[in-house]
C-alpha cells in the first residue's frame, strides 16, 4: 500500500510545484500600465462640401434670331458690359425705323391740332364760331398728346428689344460653355453660356443637429479663430486661404437629421471653380478629454475594450467608448477615470484575470516615446 502512496505522493508534489511556478511566472511578468490624463485641445471634423461661385448666372437669349457673332470662348475671363453675341434680327430694327416714323407723324399731327386750337379760340373770341368747337378742338389736341406719348412708348420699346441683339456679360467672370455656333437660330430663352465669377466661393456642407449643437457653444464665443474653417481639396492639398462660417440654414432637414453651414473662401487665382467638390475642416474644442494611447485598446464586435489593473495587480477586461480618435491617442466618452491603471503595451500576451507587475509610465513619457518613434530618421 504504502509502495502505492509513493508515487502518488510525488504526482501531488509535483502538480503542486508546477502551479506555484505558473504563479510565480504570472506574478513577475511585468508590464507597462499607464493612467488616463485630462487635457484641453482642439481638434478637427472633416465635412463633404459643394463648392458654388458667389455668382453663377445663366445667359439666355431674349429675342429670336441667328447668332450673328460670338466676341468671347469659353473659359475666358469678360468684365462687366463686354459685349460676349449679337443676334441677327433684321425684323427688330425695322420696328425701330417704323416707329420712329410714326411719332414723327404723330407729333406732326399734334402741332396740327394745337394751330387748329389756337385758330378756333381766336374765333370764338369774335363770336364766330360755338364754344362747343373750341372744345371739340381741344380734345383733339389732348388726343393727339396722348397718341405721342403711346407712339414714344413704341418707339423706346422697340429700342429695348433691339438692344436684345447685344448681350452683354452682366458681372466680371469666367465664361462657361458656349452650346451654340455663328449661324444657330436663336429662340427666346435660349441658353447660350453660363458666367460664373469665382473671385470668391461658397462651401455648402450639411453637419448633424447634435455636432451643430456643440459647435455653436464655439462660434457664441467670438473669438479670433471660433468661425474659421479649411478647406481641402479634392486632391487632398489644402486651400491657401482660410475661410469663415458666415450663416447655417433657417431650419433642420427632417429626411436626414442635419443643417446646412455655408462657408466663405477667398480664391484671388480662380483656381476653385463652381460645382467643384472637397471637404471643409471645422475646428471643435474639448475641454478636459480624457485621453488614453491606440495601443492599450483592442476591439471585439465592433466594441472597444481596455485591460484594468486592480490593486492587488489582477487584470480585468473593461469596456470603453470613445467620441473621437487623435494621432495615437483616443478620447474616451465612459468607461474609465484618471484613477484608473490600464496596461499600455504587450496587451495581445495578457488574459482577463492574469496577475501581473505593472511597471508604471506617466503620460508625459509615452508622449515622448510616441513623438520621438515617428520622427523621422
Amino acid at each position: 500500500m504504502k509502495y502505492l502512496l509513493l508515487p502518488l505522493c510525488t504526482a501531488i508534489c509535483f502538480w503542486s510545484c508546477s502551479d506555484k511556478n505558473k504563479e510565480e511566472k504570472q506574478i513577475v511578468e511585468t508590464f507597462p500600465v499607464t493612467s488616463p490624463i485630462k487635457i484641453d485641445t482642439t481638434l478637427h471634423t472633416d465635412y463633404v462640401a459643394e463648392i458654388n461661385a458667389i455668382q453663377n448666372v445663366e445667359i439666355r437669349a431674349r429675342v429670336k434670331g441667328y447668332l450673328d457673332k460670338i466676341y468671347i470662348d469659353e473659359g475666358k475671363y469678360v468684365k462687366q458690359g463686354q459685349i460676349l453675341f449679337t443676334i441677327n434680327n433684321p425684323e427688330l430694327r425695322e420696328h425701330v425705323v417704323k416707329a420712329g416714323a410714326i411719332l414723327k407723324s404723330t407729333i406732326t399731327e399734334l402741332k396740327s391740332a394745337e394751330i387748329e386750337l389756337t385758330n378756333t379760340k381766336r374765333l370764338v373770341e369774335k363770336n364766330v364760331v360755338s364754344g362747343t368747337e373750341l372744345e371739340a378742338a381741344k380734345n383733339k389736341v389732348e388726343m393727339m398728346k396722348a397718341k405721342v406719348e403711346e407712339a414714344q412708348a413704341d418707339e423706346s420699346f422697340s429700342k429695348i428689344q433691339l438692344t436684345y441683339t447685344q448681350i452683354k456679360a452682366p458681372f466680371n467672370g469666367i465664361v462657361n460653355r458656349i452650346p451654340n455656333k455663328i449661324g444657330s437660330l436663336i429662340e427666346d430663352g435660349t441658353l447660350l453660356t453660363t458666367i460664373s465669377n469665382n473671385g470668391e466661393v461658397f462651401a455648402y456642407f450639411d453637419v448633424s443637429e447634435k455636432e451643430y449643437l456643440s459647435y455653436t457653444s464655439n462660434f457664441k464665443e467670438k473669438t479670433q479663430h471660433s468661425n474659421e474653417v479649411t478647406l481641402i481639396l479634392a486632391n487632398g492639398a489644402e486651400h491657401p486661404f482660410k475661410g469663415r462660417v458666415e450663416t447655417t440654414e433657417g431650419e433642420i432637414d427632417p429626411s436626414t437629421g442635419n443643417i446646412a453651414f455655408r462657408a466663405r473662401f477667398n480664391n484671388p487665382e480662380k483656381i476653385l471653380k463652381h460645382g467643384a467638390s472637397g471637404k471643409v475642416r471645422l475646428l471643435k474644442q474639448y475641454r478636459n478629454a480624457l485621453i488614453i494611447p491606440q495601443k492599450a485598446t483592442f476591439e471585439v464586435q465592433d466594441r472597444m475594450y481596455v485591460y484594468v489593473i486592480d490593486n492587488k495587480n489582477r487584470v480585468k477586461t473593461k469596456a470603453i467608448s470613445s467620441k473621437y480618435r487623435m494621432t495615437h491617442y483616443y478620447i474616451v466618452d465612459a468607461g474609465l477615470s484618471e484613477d484608473d491603471k490600464i496596461i499600455y503595451e504587450g496587451i495581445q500576451n495578457v488574459k482577463d484575470g492574469m496577475i501581473v507587475k505593472p511597471q508604471f509610465l506617466e503620460m508625459k513619457e509615452i508622449s515622448k516615446e510616441l513623438s520621438y518613434a515617428n520622427t523621422p530618421k
